[in-house]
């Protein structure tokens, strides 16, 4: 049941309370079209800001960005066997244009491999034209039966990153550099710790060789897939005859790589930082940073403490911050802090005739605390508290990541800690595709990665917690979305 602030509790229903907070925040809308969903102005503006580090950091690794269409051929797609067996279920097909039978049916783009592998063909004839490191910013669509808003829509916003090499080598550091600058981005921007590594052949992408990807756990103690990045070998190059010649005079197939991430990553840090009372977004990414209500009772305390917000306002906006002001008049100020809370601005200042009278201003947090500062600090004090939260924030989803991780579990223990509302569960196993299923099938779990370094345990596991087998690699399972 919905509280008196229209939201339900996460502990009694976190599935509904993530619904309500989207509305709640007006991030988000339902579409007149099944699964797809309308992006609303707070909720593009959270996008906007992820966009834009994202591209300075794909720009700074010497990546350029280009545009594809988003048609594509059939027959494209047919030209890497495993690459359509994986998409045939979730591609939309057009059949007919201009009134008329087309004469080749046209596939929605579900992701852009193979089209823009018609063109590297086209560009590079030599090792000269190596590197090609190519990012798409667009949309894609997959035909999905069972939609959530942010989390997985027909028709989603994302970036698509696809890049050339003369070799495997510079194919596979490629990859792992992209892996680590979505990891990068995610705990610096989004306060959202994530753990890397591989993913198990049944879990990657379909077509690549290796597949790479980032999962944070949410608060309901599911596992998220926040991006991936894929070592592609020569198998679409060979699908479409991208040779080069080498340096030394021969011929040979380049090796790729592609990597991704969408507007789900809006779903992960609402479910990262949001409470009971509505979104609590990361300064780096919020709409606005700070939002300013002025109070007066009187209409001659109006235009006194408007003019002191107005400059204010422009002050902190001169400092670089994200400011609103909300002069709306037939509000009360507390409609107005219940509304930028449920939109989780991390900052509030109230101004009053008293604050002005002692040249003070009231700070509150989204996340907890209010006190009176300095009107004449206000610009430092604001930078001062932004970062504090942005750091807090991230360590405290930090910590509960560990609290709600498992390490060198047996399998009882596995089942239970599953079964009793799980996480991250750090266990042996042994290779096998048999064991990763019928874990699968039993638990509702599956391996999210085998983790890199950096995430092992200081005690790596001997035996397969399911089989009891030699163990080949320590994986993390979890129950995920």
């Amino acid at each position: 049941m919905a509280d008196d602030k229209g939201l339900t509790p996460r502990a009694e229903d976190f599935s509904t309370w993530y619904t309500d907070v989207i509305a709640r925040a007006e991030l988000a809308d339902y579409s007149p079209v099944r699964g797809c969903m309308v992006i609303r102005p707070g909720g593009y503006a959270i996008w906007e800001h992820m966009q834009a580090a994202l591209d300075r950091m794909f720009k700074e690794s010497g990546h350029q960005n280009a545009y594809f269409p988003l048609f594509i051929p059939q027959s494209f797609l047919a030209r890497e066997a495993e690459h359509v067996e994986g998409f045939a279920p979730e591609t939309a097909v057009v059949t007919q244009g201009g009134g008329k039978e087309l004469e080749e049916p046209l596939v929605v783009r579900p992701t852009s491999e193979t089209i823009i592998y018609a063109s590297f063909a086209k560009w590079i004839q030599s090792w000269r034209d190596l590197p090609m490191l190519i990012n798409q910013w667009c949309n894609v669509v997959r035909w999905e039966m069972r939609t959530r808003l942010f989390l997985r829509t027909t028709e989603f916003l994302w970036q698509e990153g696809h890049t050339a090499h003369a070799t495997a080598d510079e194919a596979e550091a490629e990859a792992l550099q992209m892996l680590k600058i979505y990891r990068v981005f995610m705990e610096d921007h989004m306060a959202m710790p994530v753990v890397t590594g591989l993913k198990t052949d049944s879990e990657r992408f379909a077509g690549a060789v290796r597949t790479y990807a980032c999962e944070g756990l949410m608060q309901d103690n599911k596992a998220l897939q926040a991006a991936t990045s894929h070592n592609l070998g020569q198998n679409f190059a060979r699908a479409f005859d991208v040779q080069f010649q080498t340096a030394e005079g021969g011929l040979d197939y380049v090796w790729s790589t592609s990597w991704g991430a969408s507007t789900r990553l809006i779903g992960g840090l609402i479910m990262t930082h949001g409470d009971d009372a509505g979104l609590v977004a990361p300064p780096q990414l919020a709409q606005y940073q700070v939002v300013i209500v002025p109070i007066y009772r009187k209409d001659e305390e109006r235009s006194v403490v408007l003019e002191v917000a107005h400059d204010l306002r422009e002050e902190l906006a001169a400092n670089g911050f994200r400011v609103h002001l909300d002069a709306r008049d037939g509000l009360k100020p507390g409609a107005k802090y219940y509304e930028w809370e449920g939109k989780g601005v991390p900052l509030r200042i109230e101004i009053g005739p008293r604050d002005i009278a002692a040249g003070t201003l009231m700070l509150a947090r989204r996340i907890g605390g209010k006190e009176s500062i300095p009107r004449d600090a206000a610009a430092d004090r604001v930078g001062v508290e932004l970062e504090a939260i942005q750091r807090s924030l991230l360590e405290t989803a930090r910590e509960r990541r560990e609290a709600n991780s498992l390490r060198g579990a047996t399998k009882d223990e596995f089942i239970g800690y599953l079964e009793g509302g799980g996480g991250f569960v750090y266990a042996g196993w042994c290779g096998s595709a048999e064991c990763e299923q019928t874990i699968k099938d039993q638990t509702k779990a599956t391996i999210r990665v085998l983790p890199d370094d950096e995430f092992r345990s200081d005690t790596p596991p001997s035996t397969c917690v399911w089989c009891g087998s030699p163990s080949t690699a320590e994986a993390i399972w979890a129950r995920a979305y």
